[in-house]
């Protein structure tokens, strides 16, 4: 019995160890134009997401970090590449129609699933893609095992999952037709990815990319009915908005219920964010900031960001880091052993994660959105933030405006004329970051 005991504690210790040293799992799930304030664990709110504070209660609540980007792809772009987006080719919109299409993923910018890959993991995206619905910049040629998702920008139903009568729904490059709502089908994919990733020992990160709360807005009538009896008072947009959320963080908790089941959960490091602020137009919130999505002021930038992961992260933490969501980038690659690339903009957060400060220099947060029609002419507009400053424009046609954010959160008083020396500095280093960007097309190139 001594001996048996013996050989149980060794193995238990070996085991440990073995943990110890296992290299985590990483799971991004990002939404899709969710406002800051249709989630309640930043403030009271009349949308109602239990399952998205309980992710916060158990990790790290970061209160003031931004998308890359106002829109969908640039933000994307950023958060897959660890750069800029303008400087992987994707300043504004990748649409389904080429003439107003405003990016082009630049061949050759590794990926963070092409980083991964190197480190031993299987990588994955279900769900929403929107940097490419062709060779060469489909998900499996730009660095994922695979994907099960939707090709294009939007869908022009979450039942039919169709977009202007074409159908993007993917597995890996087979065309698929599956049934049901997307954030259902988005979701029953994942946990099925979990199960299958359960049997290997091989790490993992899967990008999961939820295209919901983005309009239309189509909840599932019972999501309706709920919402309706518990807040009559809500007018029918409102209402609907809020249902939608509602189903999104009810298939979120079920995605962490099936990683916490499977016994993946300790090892699992759980990002969530949105790849932008919410769209007034469809009645979402982005309290306490102001405007929304396609805005740079911070209604448009300012979205959820949470980061879990058990025995590492402390529960319940909070940083007022202010980042931007590429950030990921390079904190997973650093977590699974691998050295960044110099070459990156985006900033490891693993000393905030490890209760610490990140001992840098302030940086530039830099912003630029390309967009076509009459408002914009297929012009770019950008912003940028140095410290408590914010020098920004809303159009290519607009003047430029800058906001002091310490004393004005709000945004609401614009010091143009009135801080002409912070004025200098910051269009200086925009100018630059412009420059930069401009290096990189935005087009496919002609074949030769």
């Amino acid at each position: 019995m001594k001996i048996l005991a013996l050989i149980l504690s060794s193995l238990l210790v070996f085991a440990s160890a073995f943990a110890a040293e296992a290299k985590p799992n990483f799971l991004i799930i990002y939404a899709d134009d969710l406002g800051y304030g249709d989630v309640s664990t930043y403030h009271a709110s009349d949308c109602h997401t239990p399952n998205i504070d309980k992710l916060a209660a158990e990790g790290m609540l970061f209160p003031n970090m931004r998308a890359n980007c106002t829109v969908c792809s640039p933000s994307r772009a950023a958060l897959l590449t660890g750069r800029y987006p303008d400087r992987v080719g994707v300043p504004g919109v990748i649409r389904t129609n080429p003439e107003d299409s405003w990016g082009y993923l630049a061949p050759g910018i590794p990926t963070i699933g092409n980083e991964l890959k190197k480190a031993g993991y299987h990588t994955a995206v279900i769900g929403k893609w929107h940097l490419g619905l062709e060779s060469p910049n489909t998900p499996n040629e730009r660095g994922f095992d695979l994907f099960h998702g939707f090709l294009g920008d939007m869908m022009d139903s979450y039942t039919t999952h169709l977009r202007q009568g074409h159908n993007y729904m993917r597995r890996n490059a087979e065309e698929i037709d599956p049934k049901g709502h997307a954030t259902d089908i988005f979701a029953d994919w994942a946990k099925d990815y979990f199960r299958e990733r359960a049997k290997e020992k091989k790490p993992f990160f899967l990008y999961l990319a939820f295209n919901a709360p983005h309009f239309p807005i189509e909840p599932p009538e019972e999501w309706v009915a709920k919402v309706k009896a518990r807040a009559p008072q809500l007018d029918e947009h409102r209402a609907l908005n809020v249902a939608l959320v509602e189903h999104l963080d009810n298939r979120v908790g079920q995605v962490l219920a099936v990683l916490k089941e499977l016994g993946l959960e300790q090892n699992t490091v759980v990002a969530f964010s949105s790849d932008n602020g919410g769209s007034l137009p469809h009645s979402q919130n982005n309290d306490p900031w102001r405007d929304g999505k396609t805005s740079h002021y911070d209604g448009g930038l300012r979205v959820p960001f949470i980061v879990r992961w058990p025995g590492h992260i402390k529960a319940g933490s909070r940083s007022d880091y202010t980042g931007l969501n590429f950030d990921l980038f390079p904190t997973f690659l650093e977590l699974a052993g691998l050295k960044p690339s110099p070459k990156l903009d985006a900033v490891s957060l693993v000393p905030i994660l490890n209760s610490g400060k990140l001992d840098a220099a302030q940086r530039d947060l830099y912003f630029v959105r390309r967009e076509g029609g009459p408002a914009y002419g297929g012009r770019s507009y950008e912003a940028i933030i140095r410290g408590e400053w914010k020098l920004m424009q809303n159009t290519p046609y607009s003047p430029l405006e800058l906001y002091n954010l310490k004393n004005d959160p709000q945004e609401k008083t614009n010091l143009m004329g009135k801080a002409p020396k912070v004025f200098k500095e910051l269009s200086t280093a925009l100018r630059m970051h412009v420059q930069i960007g401009g290096a990189t097309p935005w087009q496919k190139p002609e074949a030769e």
